[in-house]
């Protein structure tokens, strides 16, 4: 009884009253953050969990459309909106803002997120961090010329559940890694025809979608990088067949131990699982497991575990068990409360890097960079090259 009870307050404060509090001023004014783009993911992404953050202040957002960037503001409380051709840059110009969250296209990332650090913004970049690991690398590099943080915004690397799953394979409790497969896939009408997200000019298909998140879980809980793509297949869009609506690859990492097998690694990514029957929609399809010499472990709910979630631990030789981390313990962080969103774990790390302290936990430069070169190898492999690459290019002396 007392799960279910948790779970409502969870729901609660998720999505029907996000809890606020008064912004503090110990370390001077909160920290001021644009939004390009008047995207629908950034509620949930930024908005709600900067209303319990003493440190945040949505202050801004553009639009090209000013009537729905002055709507936007108006509905979430926002105090300035900019819009019509030169919104975006006319925030950048705002210099009140401090940071800058890019939930653009995937297209459009590298140039308004090179735009931002050259304005001096501290950028919270939606991943994919770009259409190819050149224009990761570049933002990165001109991030650090510039002195300024950039994360790419793989938001569930910073729960406790996720964290909690790599603690378990780590310890060594079940041996060492032999395998490790993640799945993440949509219901069928999720992403309708039309979306941005099976737009090729845009940087849009699956694995670039859904499949990034995939791809960086095999990656953590492996801890490393692939050696090779063994296989890949793409199911085509067909209004474009440059894009995938569904992808999957088979890799081989290191072993996990000296003089061990390679460690076999699959991901599969959908942004539109057929019905069952033909008309009964499916559930969405997120999950992670590892498969170790002397047993599993299994994350259901990898992505957004402050809904529900709990990892599975099964051992060859003892008692099956269940466990689920919505919070650190005491030890491993003192910050967070069981309704903490990955997001808001996620902008607590970023708001700590931003102020000089230490985060709990961190998306590197490196990690991002090398998601993206092997989200361009499993293109490769399965026929359909990478992403245009944008054309923008920085002025001189930027």
């Amino acid at each position: 009884m007392a799960s279910v009870l948790d779970f409502f307050k969870r729901i609660h404060a998720l999505f029907i009253d996000p809890p606020t509090v008064i912004k503090a001023t110990d370390n001077g004014s909160p920290l001021k953050i644009g939004i390009l783009g008047a995207a629908n993911i950034a509620p949930n992404a930024l908005i709600y969990p900067a209303r319990s953050h003493p440190e945040v202040e949505v202050f801004a957002v553009a639009a090209r459309d000013v009537g729905k960037a002055e709507k936007f503001a108006q509905k979430y409380g926002i105090k300035k909106w900019y819009g019509g051709q030169d919104g975006y840059q006319e925030l950048l110009n705002d210099s009140a803002i401090d940071a800058v969250y890019n939930p653009l296209p995937n297209g459009l990332h590298y140039e308004w997120t090179m735009k931002a650090l050259a304005a001096g913004k501290h950028v919270l970049l939606e991943k994919p961090s770009g259409d190819t690991a050149e224009e990761s690398r570049l933002m990165f590099e001109f991030a650090d010329r510039k002195g300024l943080v950039l994360l790419e915004a793989f938001h569930y690397r910073f729960h406790p559940a996720i964290q909690r799953a790599k603690e378990i394979i780590d310890s060594g409790e079940l041996g060492s890694i032999k395998e490790v497969h993640a799945s993440l896939g949509l219901p069928k009408g999720f992403v309708p025809d039309g979306d941005i997200r099976l737009n090729y000019s845009l940087g849009g298909g699956a694995l670039m979608d859904v499949g990034c998140y995939t791809l960086n879980c095999v990656r953590y809980l492996a801890s490393g990088n692939p050696t090779s793509v063994t296989s890949a297949t793409a199911l085509r869009y067909p209004k474009d067949p440059r894009i995938d609506t569904a992808a999957s690859a088979d890799l081989l990492f290191p072993p996990s131990i000296p003089n061990g097998s390679p460690v076999k690694a699959s991901i599969n990514c959908d942004m539109s699982l057929p019905n069952w029957f033909w008309f009964i929609p499916r559930l969405p399809v997120i999950s992670a497991r590892v498969v170790c010499d002397q047993g599993t472990v299994e994350v259901f709910n990898y992505v957004m575990p402050v809904i529900y979630h709990y990892i599975t631990v099964t051992p060859h030789a003892g008692k099956k068990r269940t466990e689920k981390a919505y919070v650190f313990t005491l030890s491993e962080s003192t910050k967070g409360k069981p309704w903490w969103s990955t997001y808001r774990y996620q902008l607590e790390a970023f708001v700590d890097k931003v102020r000089g302290r230490t985060p709990q936990t961190w998306v590197s430069s490196e990690d991002s960079i090398a998601n993206m070169l092997w989200i361009e190898k499993i293109y490769e492999e399965a026929g359909l090259g990478s992403r245009p690459e944008s054309s923008f290019s920085l002025p001189e002396g930027s």
